[in-house]
């Protein structure tokens, strides 16, 4: 038993690289693949006529953060959905079990450990009493300028680190399947996301989204129905056939072997799920839809859609295995060979969904698939862009530097200059990295999001005593730990910058800097006995009731 909970927690640990984007390694360019090419223009030509037509409905600022609260709850859940299915939970979950087996399984449904905390804790809260980003709500009745400048700091950390891991994953992954030099396939998705953002805002990032997890659903679900189809729609059958023809024969069909640290294993895990949490570009959903309600339904249809994708990535990784390993005619790999020969593919065993969707629907549908996967990364970097940009105009510019003194059509212009700003740095960045190992980016993200983003906005709205001081305290120590502790770790300071041993032992660092967060937050709001302190104290029944009932709080501010 205690076993078994090691591997579940060894499978969110998992989860932040996965969701980064594939570690492709050394990729060479390969021949151009022209259907892959025509379907990914088909997209990018759709996408631009919706961002054209977005961009025509924005004339607010509400138009433009938060699609003016006019998307329903079905389709919000696959905007959702689509923010958070990467290529990489494609491309490596897929590849994961390919090698690993059944252990494949606790990967696919540790994503989805997350969700709970985000539908019971924050979506309901976060629609009713915030407007456009979560500093909204943890700035509702603290002070305004200490917490915004926070939360934006906490932020835009998250949204450098992870946009980084997605322009280099994209890079590597465009060079492999479009034959695009890897410059290249950067600048392409680094202009894609500035138009979707700066023309179209968060109506053509939510139409993206929904699109692309469309078709990534559609071509799973695909793939894993003729994978089933071939052995008669019985799984045990395609176990069976995969135990016959894999390395480790029975062993793929048991778990072990994963969790080489316990604390290792707790500390990812609790980034991950928590960290889901503090993701600015999936708290600023919620703030789409018209009401709590549809906030609510939104997590949940899109709990279901994401447990159902990575369902299907397992069917299809076991596919790849009794399929790719057993016939001689796919790829030529043969089933004497075929495992270690895959491994050594350009882009190794992260392409097993890839060949895979060749082996059961032919050149045509690799390129959809190809496709796809290109289309997820433009969601997820179009997603991160929009946070990024509104942490700059509405929570920095607008509320601090000049609060009071602008325009809401100013703010929307300066939020779309700094999409543009953004964009050319991420494409900088993307092309400065391209030959770095950027896992420790995605956990370095996750852990920021666990360690400064959710603690500042949990206490906020949870914890009557919460004070400024304490928020502003606990908020800079959990992102001052989470970045220090993971340049530390073995995952920077040996295998980036080549030091003999780590200075700190665990390569995230969730387990320790986020309680680190918490227990700073309450001891010094707990010791603050200022002015301000009784008056934010004061302020949290009237916060209660507006984040209970989205009413009757208008002049809820402390300040």
């Amino acid at each position: 038993m205690i076993r078994a909970a090691l591997l579940l927690l060894a499978s969110l640990a998992a989860g932040p690289a996965l969701a980064a984007g594939p570690d492709l390694g050394a990729v060479q360019q390969q021949a151009t693949n022209w259907p892959a090419i025509v379907m990914f223009l088909f997209f990018v030509l759709l996408t631009l006529g919706i961002t054209y037509r977005a961009a025509k409905g924005s004339k607010s600022a509400a138009d433009f953060y938060a699609a003016g609260g006019g998307i329903s709850a079905r389709t919000n859940a696959l905007a959702i959905a689509g923010d958070y299915m990467s290529a990489a939970s494609f491309l490596g979950i897929s590849g994961l079990v390919y090698t690993s087996g059944f252990d494949g399984l606790i990967y696919s449904t540790g994503f989805l450990v997350g969700w709970p905390i985000v539908l019971f804790l924050i979506a309901e809260r976060l629609r009713n009493l915030g407007k456009f980003t979560f500093a909204d709500v943890a700035s509702f009745r603290l002070d305004q300028t200490a917490i915004r400048i926070i939360s934006a700091t906490g932020t835009l950390v998250v949204v450098a680190f992870y946009l980084i891991a997605q322009m280099v994953g994209a890079g590597k992954l465009i060079q492999l399947l479009f034959g695009l030099p890897y410059l290249y396939a950067v600048i392409i998705v680094g202009v894609l996301m500035i138009v979707y953002v700066a023309f179209g805002g968060m109506k053509a990032t939510t139409w993206v989204q929904v699109i692309k997890a469309c078709l990534l659903l559609g071509g799973a679900t695909f793939m894993a129905g003729a994978v089933l189809y071939r052995y008669g729609f019985n799984p045990e059958t395609l176990f069976a056939k995969s135990v016959e023809v894999h390395p480790k024969g029975e062993a793929i069909m048991a778990p072990g072997g994963l969790v080489a640290n316990p604390v290792e294993a707790i500390s990812l895990g609790v980034g991950l799920m928590f960290g889901t949490a503090g993701l600015p570009h999936i708290l600023m959903r919620f703030f789409t839809v018209s009401d709590a309600q549809a906030a609510r339904k939104s997590v949940f249809y899109a709990t279901g859609l994401i447990g159902y994708f990575y369902i299907l990535t397992f069917i299809i990784g076991f596919g790849g295995i009794a399929l790719l390993m057993s016939d001689p005619s796919y790829f030529k790999l043969g089933p004497a060979g075929a495992f270690d020969k895959l491994k050594d593919m350009v882009g190794g065993t992260n392409m097993v969904a890839v060949n895979l969707a060749n082996a059961v629907g032919g050149p045509y549908f690799l390129g959809f698939i190809s496709a796809v996967a290109f289309a997820t990364i433009l969601a997820v970097v179009a997603g991160l862009t929009l946070a990024g940009a509104s942490a700059v105009s509405h929570d920095l510019y607008a509320q601090v530097i000049a609060r009071g003194r602008t325009t809401e059509a100013h703010e929307v212009n300066l939020s779309k200059i700094a999409a543009v700003v953004i964009g050319v740095v991420a494409i900088w960045l993307g092309y400065v990295f391209e030959n770095q190992n950027v896992a420790f980016m995605v956990g370095l993200a996750f852990s920021v999001a666990a360690s400064c983003n959710f603690p500042v906005l949990a206490m906020s709205i949870l914890w009557r005593g919460t004070t400024t001081w304490g928020a502003l305290a606990g908020g800079l120590v959990g992102l001052v730990a989470a970045v220090v502790m993971v340049v530390l770790s073995k995952a920077v300071w040996v295998a980036t910058l080549g030091n003999p041993a780590p200075l700190f032992p665990y390569d995230n660092p969730a387990l320790f800097s986020m309680p680190l967060a918490f227990a700073t937050i309450w001891v010094v709001s707990s010791i603050d006995r200022s002015r301000r302190a009784a008056r934010e104290r004061a302020a949290f029944e009237a916060q209660y009731v507006r984040s209970e009932t989205g009413i009757g709080a208008a002049g809820a501010h402390a300040h």
